[in-house]
């Protein structure tokens, strides 16, 4: 994933996120936020189901 997708990909779970703050992260750190993000989804998902 370049840039701009992983920005698309973390505003998809995180919509008050601006394009424009998370352009101002490396997209290491993006990377690790929306892998962050993934995890707390599935793990919120999980629980819904227990």
């Amino acid at each position: 994933m370049d840039k701009q997708e992983l920005i698309e990909g973390i505003r998809e779970i995180n919509k008050s996120a601006t394009p424009e703050f998370l352009a101002s992260f490396s997209e290491e750190n993006l990377r690790a936020y929306l892998d962050h993000l993934m995890e707390a989804d599935v793990e919120e998902e999980v629980a819904i189901t227990d």
